[in-house]
Parts: structure tokens; C-alpha cells; sequence
């Protein structure tokens, strides 16, 4: 670490000089409701000495030249609406600040309201646990590994799976119950090696370097979202530079990429982003560079957006994201047994998942108070692997190996979203919508694992056709004052392939009740269609004509949320919310006495293929949430935040017991400190702790275990069990430097500096197995990791 903290300060000495720097913010004003530009709206940057500020043109758009570099405050105001404050906008000497900003109408007299940019919701209907994902803060907090979806485990009542994996656990859901969006389009697992059923995986495919700051709904959420029980991650891309082209290059642990950025025509405002990433780890590989494993991780991806203005009234835009993932885990050339966190030690696996997501949108003002947008994408999802069973004798030599597992899982999707938005007044918007996805499915599965003696193949699954989900929704806003704001809506979603159809409504408020306080509170009944392959699967013993979960319906959900907010000044901040969700319709088993619940699914490296289902299960999460922050100021931020909560699920046996997400609270304590080194380079320091429940597991069944070759719990204490509570620890260390035209990043990222051993579960031992020993053995989550990465920001002509 001191070797380290001395070759930041050298790079900031050898880089330091006295010139005075500057860079252009600019971007366009709008309504927020209607999307229509606002003329002649007074915008400035707060505390900056001589004054800098601007007016927008009839388009809207505005320039502010010559701002200086750091950490700066943007304050718009126009008649007739709420002034709006954005704070810590980071200016550096490499890129532009592109920022657009939104206005809300007054509905009554106008009054000062300070609107901080990362609480403001992009949706404008969101009321009640919403929360705005600041693309900045995946690289600001230590431990977020520039990864959105462990950025959103710092949230109150969201926390991680485990340490190898990104998965969103939201107030005690599984993982499976929340719902991707990109460009308001809904889309399959965005992470490299991803299994079916999942919505997390090791290595997020989004790179946040081409997101725009989103939503994140954790409960109540509004009537547009359908298709989910859990939660919403509602990403948007950014455009690209539409006046200059700029480009960063990033060397890092967990990839090497290039972006770039830029115009098509400066006077037309087309412009494009481009990035590609690569594995750096495979790319060492490549040059002979010894990393101490033969498994390697391989892994690609890329993303764009291409946007062109069309005349004043309308905008089209082409998106896309895609990544190709591999690896080999190769253990029959293993003396001696290792740790293995993303593998089983018993077996040769042959991984690979392919994701790719192109589509194109279209918007167009109506009037000045409609607007209307249609999206279409086709999305392609491809996983597959099979497995090798390693035998071995008493030496632990490889004796033989036998191919027990394979399976193919080819998803392609055609999704459309078209929906028409109008301000009826300064108090109240209406907004409906169609939502459709046809999923085109090809699916093989296959299994002569277990027992290890099994010589005949078990078919799970051969199925290749299609199913619709078709969603509708009307969503209505009003405020009878700028301190009150109520939404009400309505959603409705059909499966066609056994004609299940729901109805949900949705209620939230939204209530100012003094100039420092704001009380919240919602309502939703939400639904969500089971994994696409346990629709199709059929038992061993049976023709894949007889697929015996085909005409399961949705799971379904109640959620009551209220919050309160507090600001305790500028910069300090409270938030609180309490809720309860109550889930039935649950998937569980159709044989007598089973403790099996869907709740329990979407959070391994494993597909499940259960016995029949029926649509009877019930479910429960309770809890308390707090959140204290402290926005950046002085050179430093804090921010805490702790859940408590209850989580249970009732299988056929009639007993709730406790979810394998329960955990019971979860905690975490982030602060960073970003002083000054000179005039044009900043340090970067931030810790992160985090303090969690124990995981939960059932008690093994030896015999039973020792019989399949495999692990096998009593049912009928299932979840009775857990491990000790979870400790970690991260911390970041870097430099930022402005030069003349670009800037600098360096920076370490040390994930659970500590390298505390916190157990992640219990496996079977197949080799313990046979010696007649106990067979099971812990399995622990990541050690020590550090992860470093050097970025180079830069623009190519003048600023302007």
C-alpha cells in the first residue's frame, strides 16, 4: 500500500503545472412531462467567481464555456417552474460535460424547491421506493467493481448473493423476481456467464461508461413495469458527444477497452458512442504472461448508440449491447483438490453464454404537451455446457472420465414498447402504453449425473417453439399542489401459450409536508411469468409431449410501502421506508409433505428442473430500512445504510420457514475522502464496509447424499441452519490528473482487504464420499482481490 500512495504522488508531481484549466458544460432544458424544449431558461454555475451562466437558445440548449475543473453545482431557473440545483458535477480537463436537464411546471405558486440530481427520478411517475442510480458512483464506491448492479447493493434493502456474483437480492426476493430494462425495452441477463433463470452472473456485460443515470424501483413501482415481483433496473444509454469526438482507453483487471464518442454532423447533431471490452486476464494469456491458472475467463463485449435528430419534432436512435463469455474449468489435471468458488471439483465443465441486444427507437412531439415513442429489439440468449465426471482412485489420479451433463438454452426475443405521453395541465399527465415480448425458444437438456454408477441418459428438456407476453397500461399523475403529488395505474399482462392473464392496479403519494420533509407511500399488485424452460421441461420417465409445468401461472404479489425523507441540511440527508409484500400463487410441489418453494430459486450456477408444480404457495418479506447520507462536500461523502427484515416461504408442508435470502439485516458504511494534491489532480480514497445476517442452509442427509453422489438436505428442515454472519471490507485508492486536453485515472480497487473467510455454503464431496468420511465440506466466498485499472480521457479539437 505505501509503495503504492508513493507512485500516485511521483504520477502527480511529474505531471503538476500551474496553468489554469477549464472545460465547456452544455445540453438542452425540457419539460420534464412533455419532453419539449424550454426557451430562455437562466442557467449558472453556483459559488463560481467571476459568474458563469447562460440562457437556452430555442431549442433549448445552452452552453456554459470556460468552467473550471472539480467537483461544480449547476442551478437552472425559469417562470412558472421549480428551480432546479444539480450538485457534484464532476468537470475534468478529457471530455465535455454533456448535461441535460428536466423542469417540472409548478402547479401553483412557484416556489424554492432544491431538486439534488441523484435523488431526482427519471420517471416521472415514480413516487415510493425509486432510487436513481448515479453512473458516477460505480466507480466512486470502493468494492462496485464499475458494475450497476453491485453499485445497487449499497442501497438499503438490496444486497449481493455472494461475493462471485452480482445477483440483486431486493427485501428478501429471490434474485429471479427482478426485471432488466434498456432503453425501455426489457431484456434478457445482461452479465457474462450467465445460467438460465438467472438475472445476475460473475462480470457485468454493461459498461458504464455508456449509461446515463437511471432508475432503480424496489418495491411499488409503476404501472409501465410489468413482469416482475422484486424490482425494476431501468437503464438508459447516454448519446454520444455531439459536437466533439472524444475517446478513453482503460487497462484494468477485469478488462482492457476503448470508447469513443462523437458527431456525425455537427449541424444535423448526430452523433455516435462506441465501446469494446476485453478479457485482460485472457488477453495476458495471449502474450505468454504466466497468471498461476489454466482457467481463464474469456470474455467480450460492446456496446453502442447511434442517435440522429430528425427536424425539431422528432428523434431516431439505434442501441445495442453484446457479449460473448467462456471458460473452461479443467480440475483432471489437478494433484492435489483446490478451492474452487466458480466450480466443482469433481468435474471438467465447458461453459459458454452469448447475449446480444440491438433495437431502435423512435420519438416524436405531437404537440407541445404529447409526445409519443415506440421501441422494437430483437435480443438473442445463448448458453450452453457440458460436463465431464472425473473418477479417481485412492492417490487421487485420474482413473476416467465420463460426459454426465449437457445442455443447450437458445432464446431470441422479439420485444416493442410503444407507448403516447400528454400534459392535460400544469397538475396532471397521462401516459399508456403496449408492452410485447415473443420469446423463440430451442432448448436441450440432458443428465446421467447422478448416481455417479448411471450409465443411461435422463432427457429434461426438448422443446423448440415460441410464447407471447403481451402488456398494456394506463398511468395517470396528479398534484394538486407542488407539495402533493398521487399517481394511480392500471397493468395488465397475457401469456399465450395457456392463456393466463392479471390485472394489477398501482397507487402511490407523495406528500412535502414541510420544507425539509417528505412523506411517501405506495401500492402494487405485481405478477411475473415463470422461467421460460420449466414451462417445457417434462420428467425423465416421460415424452417431451408431456410437459407437466406448461400451464403454470404467474407468481404473484402485494406490495404496501411508506417512507419518510429528511433533509437535515445541505448536504445531510434521511431516508426511511417500512414495507410488506405478500407473494401466493407461488410455484411448490405437488407431492405431500414437500417444503419446496419457487421463492428459493435464482441465485447459483445451476438450472433447477422440479416435479410437478402447483400455483399454491405463499410467501412474505417485512421490514425497516434507514439510509443517512452525506453528499459530497468539503473534499469527503458518507453514507450508511441498514435493513432489517423477515422473509418466509410456504411449501406444501404448510410450515413457513425461512427463505434462503433471509438473512435477517444487512449493513453498509461507505466514505470516501478526494482532496486536492494540486491544482489539477485530485486523490481518490474510499472504504466500504459491509456487515450482514449469516446465510442459510438446511441440514445434509448423509446417507441420502452418499447414495445420489450429490447433496441432498432434509426436506423437512429445510433452512434451519445458518452460517456465521458476513464480514467485508474494501477500499480504493487512486489519482485523478487533469493535463492539457486529458485526463488521467489510476486507481486500485481492494475488495475484501481483510481477506476474511466468510462461508458461502455446504458441498458434497464425492471423493470423501467414497473414503467413508464425512463428505461435506464449506465452500468460501472471494478472498483478497485487488483490482486495479489506468484510464486516459481525452478529446480531440478545441473547447470551445
Amino acid at each position: 500500500m505505501y509503495r503504492l500512495y508513493t507512485i500516485i504522488m511521483l504520477l502527480c508531481c511529474s505531471m503538476y503545472v500551474h496553468a489554469q484549466r477549464t472545460q465547456t458544460i452544455r445540453g438542452t432544458i425540457t419539460d420534464k412531462e412533455s419532453k419539449t424544449p424550454l426557451i430562455g431558461v437562466l442557467i449558472k454555475l453556483v459559488g463560481v467567481t467571476p459568474e458563469i451562466a447562460g440562457v437556452s437558445d430555442e431549442n433549448g440548449a445552452y452552453v456554459l464555456n470556460a468552467a473550471p475543473l472539480g467537483k461544480l453545482t449547476v442551478s437552472a431557473q425559469y417562470i412558472s417552474y421549480q428551480p432546479v440545483i444539480l450538485s457534484n458535477i464532476l468537470v475534468t480537463s478529457g471530455k465535455e460535460v454533456v448535461l441535460n436537464i428536466e423542469m417540472e411546471e409548478s402547479a401553483t405558486k412557484m416556489q424554492d424547491v432544491e431538486v439534488k440530481a441523484k435523488k431526482e427520478h427519471i420517471n416521472e411517475m415514480a413516487v415510493v421506493s425509486a432510487k436513481t442510480f448515479d453512473v458516477s458512483e460505480t466507480e466512486r464506491y470502493a468494492g462496485s467493481r464499475s458494475d450497476p448492479a453491485r453499485m445497487a447493493s449499497n442501497f438499503a434493502g438490496v444486497q449481493g448473493a455472494d461475493d462471485s456474483r452480482n445477483d440483486i437480492i431486493i427485501r428478501g426476493n429471490s434474485p429471479q423476481g427482478v426485471l432488466w430494462r434498456l432503453e425501455e425495452i426489457d431484456i434478457p441477463n445482461p452479465n457474462h456467464f450467465a445460467v438460465p433463470g438467472t438475472t445476475g452472473g460473475p462480470v457485468s456485460m454493461l459498461n458504464n461508461k455508456t449509461l446515463a443515470n437511471s432508475d432503480f424501483f424496489t418495491g411499488a413501482f409503476p404501472a409501465e413495469y410489468g413482469n416482475s415481483t422484486a424490482g425494476v433496473f431501468d437503464l438508459k444509454m447516454r448519446n454520444g458527444n455531439n459536437k466533439r469526438h472524444e475517446f478513453t482507453g482503460q487497462l484494468g483487471f477485469l478488462g482492457t477497452e476503448l470508447a469513443a464518442e462523437g458527431p456525425f454532423s455537427k449541424k444535423s447533431g448526430a452523433s455516435y458512442l462506441f465501446t469494446y471490452r476485453y478479457s485482460t486476464l485472457k488477453l495476458f494469456e495471449g502474450l505468454n504472461i504466466k497468471i498461476g491458472t489454466s482457467s481463464i475467463p474469456n470474455y467480450q463485449d460492446a456496446a453502442l448508440k447511434l442517435n440522429f435528430p430528425i427536424g425539431k419534432k422528432a428523434n431516431l436512435s439505434v442501441f445495442g449491447i453484446g457479449g460473448l463469455s467462456k471458460i473452461d474449468l479443467i480440475v483432471s489435471n489437478q494433484t492435489e483438490q483446490p478451492e474452487e468458488l466458480y466450480g466443482e471439483s469433481d468435474r471438467d465443465q465447458y461453459f459458454y453464454s452469448n447475449t446480444g441486444v440491438l433495437g431502435v427507437s423512435f420519438n416524436y412531439l405531437v404537440n407541445k404537451n404529447t409526445y409519443t415513442k415506440f421501441v422494437i429489439a430483437e435480443s438473442v440468449n445463448e448458453i450452453g455446457a457440458h460436463h465431464d465426471k472425473v473418477f479417481r482412485n485412492a492417490n487421487w489420479q485420474v482413473d476416467s472420465l465420463k460426459n454426465v451433463l449437457g445442455y443447450m438454452f437458445n432464446t431470441k426475443t422479439t420485444s416493442s414498447h410503444w407507448y403516447i405521453n400528454t400534459k392535460l395541465s400544469a397538475r396532471s399527465v397521462v401516459r399508456a402504453g403496449i408492452v410485447n415480448n415473443y420469446y423463440s425458444v430451442n432448448l436441450l437438456d440432458s443428465s446421467r449425473q447422478y448416481p455417479p454408477s448411471r450409465q443411461d441418459w435422463q432427457q429434461r428438456l426438448s422443446y423448440k417453439g415460441g410464447t407471447d407476453l403481451l402488456q398494456g397500461y394506463v398511468q395517470y399523475k396528479y398534484r394538486p399542489s407542488d407539495a402533493l403529488t398521487l399517481t394511480a395505474g392500471l397493468h395488465v399482462q397475457y401469456l399465450t401459450h395457456n392463456n393466463k392473464a392479471v390485472i394489477e392496479p398501482r397507487i402511490g403519494m407523495r406528500w412535502r409536508v414541510s420544507s425539509s420533509g417528505v412523506m411517501t407511500a405506495g401500492y402494487g399488485l405485481h405478477s411475473q411469468m415463470q422461467q421460460l424452460y420449466q414451462y417445457y421441461a417434462h420428467l425423465p420417465q416421460y415424452t417431451q409431449a408431456v410437459m407437466h409445468n406448461y400451464n403454470m401461472g404467474f407468481t404473484r404479489s402485494h406490495h404496501v410501502v411508506a417512507g419518510y425523507e429528511h433533509a437535515l441540511s445541505k448536504v445531510l440527508r434521511l431516508r426511511t421506508e417500512v414495507y410488506y409484500q405478500y407473494l401466493f400463487n407461488v410455484p411448490i410441489e405437488m407431492r405431500a409433505g414437500s417444503s419446496f418453494s419457487g421463492l428459493n430459486q435464482g441465485a447459483s450456477f445451476s438450472r433447477l428442473f422440479p416435479d410437478v408444480l402447483l400455483n399454491k404457495g405463499t410467501g412474505y418479506n417485512y421490514g425497516l430500512e434507514l439510509t443517512v447520507e452525506k453528499t459530497f462536500s468539503q473534499n469527503f461523502y458518507v453514507l450508511a445504510t441498514g435493513s432489517v427484515f423477515d422473509s418466509k416461504a410456504k411449501g406444501n408442508d404448510g410450515v413457513y420457514r425461512n427463505t434462503d435470502y433471509n438473512t435477517r439485516f444487512a449493513t453498509n458504511l461507505l466514505a470516501g475522502y478526494e482532496p486536492k494534491l494540486s491544482k489539477n489532480s485530485v486523490l481518490i480514497t474510499g472504504v466500504k464496509i459491509t456487515y450482514a445476517g449469516g446465510r442459510l442452509y438446511s441440514p445434509p442427509d448423509v446417507a441420502a447424499s452418499n447414495a445420489l453422489g450429490d447433496l441432498v438436505v432434509v426436506d423437512s428442515a429445510r433452512n434451519t441452519l445458518r452460517f456465521p454472519d458476513y464480514f467485508r471490507a474494501d477500499a480504493k485508492l487512486g489519482v485523478r490528473i487533469n493535463a492539457k486536453k486529458l485526463t488521467h485515472e489510476i486507481a486500485v480497487d481492494l475488495v475484501n482487504v481483510f481477506g476474511i473467510k466468510n462461508i458461502l455454503s455446504l458441498t458434497y464431496n464425492a471423493d470423501l464420499g467414497a473414503q467413508g468420511v464425512y463428505p461435506f465440506v464449506k465452500s468460501y466466498q472471494l478472498g483478497f482481490l485487488p483490482l486495479f485499472y489506468y484510464r486516459i480521457d481525452f478529446g480531440s479539437g478545441k473547447n470551445r
